[in-house]
């Protein structure tokens, strides 16, 4: 099997277990959590920096919204078990990136990694996340451009892959659904609030053996739960 085709058959594997790389990454998050240490005397700045964390998380989460809130059925989702696309999507956040959901998959999972402020744990889960997304990217746009032909090409040529490029901004096609979002991105919402309230939980069993919950973040999970 020669490059091309391997990595259109590893990516389209990789494809239907996407969603399975955080928890690929667990090791090195017990490595993380069993050397966790709170910023700053007393962990005075622990709290602005789970803010930071939660901010990069969501900007992440809005890349998403922002995407799929623009987008029609049976295009860009979460789906697993093969590729779709009833049409190409060339405006919106398609207009200056060609995969805006794994931009922001990137910004979200970034958000949870830097909860440990390591800067291995943090380069792992970069190179990771390129590793893994590479080839997904490679197997969906060999979709793409079979379907479509000269008309993705075109598209690509133009947009870039991963970095964004605003000066080739096109207003998207169809208006922006707020129920399209909650209905396909709340389990995004969830699991980040979710994800980030455990590692809290434990980092401070870790950092000095206390058992608790801080305020905010029972309200944060109680509004997860209850969205």
């Amino acid at each position: 099997m020669d490059l091309r085709h391997d990595f259109e058959h590893t990516g389209g594997v990789l494809f239907r277990w996407r969603s399975a790389l955080p928890f690929g990454l667990a090791g090195f998050v017990l490595i993380a959590l069993r050397d966790y240490r709170h910023l700053g005397e007393n962990g005075r700045f622990d709290g602005l920096w789970e803010a930071f964390c939660l901010a990069v998380g969501f900007f992440g989460l809005g890349i998403r919204a922002v995407t799929v809130g623009h987008c029609p059925k049976h295009t860009s989702g979460r789906n697993s078990k093969h590729q779709r696309a009833a049409r190409l999507n060339t405006t919106g956040m398609y207009s200056i990136v060609r995969h805006p959901l794994y931009l922001g998959n990137f910004f979200m999972g970034l958000g949870v990694t830097l909860f440990f402020h390591d800067l291995f744990v943090t380069m792992v889960y970069v190179l990771a996340f390129g590793l893994y997304y590479e080839r997904i990217m490679f197997a969906e746009e060999a979709f793409l451009r079979e379907r479509y032909g000269d008309k993705f090409l075109a598209w690509a040529t133009t947009t870039p892959a991963f970095i964004p490029r605003p000066r080739n901004w096109t207003p998207p096609d169809l208006p922006f659904s707020v129920r399209s979002v909650l209905r396909r991105e709340y389990s995004g919402f969830f699991n980040l609030i979710v994800f980030l309230f455990i590692f809290e939980f434990l980092g401070d069993w870790f950092a000095d053996g206390r058992v608790g919950v801080d305020p905010i973040w029972a309200v944060l999970v109680a509004l997860a739960v209850t969205v």
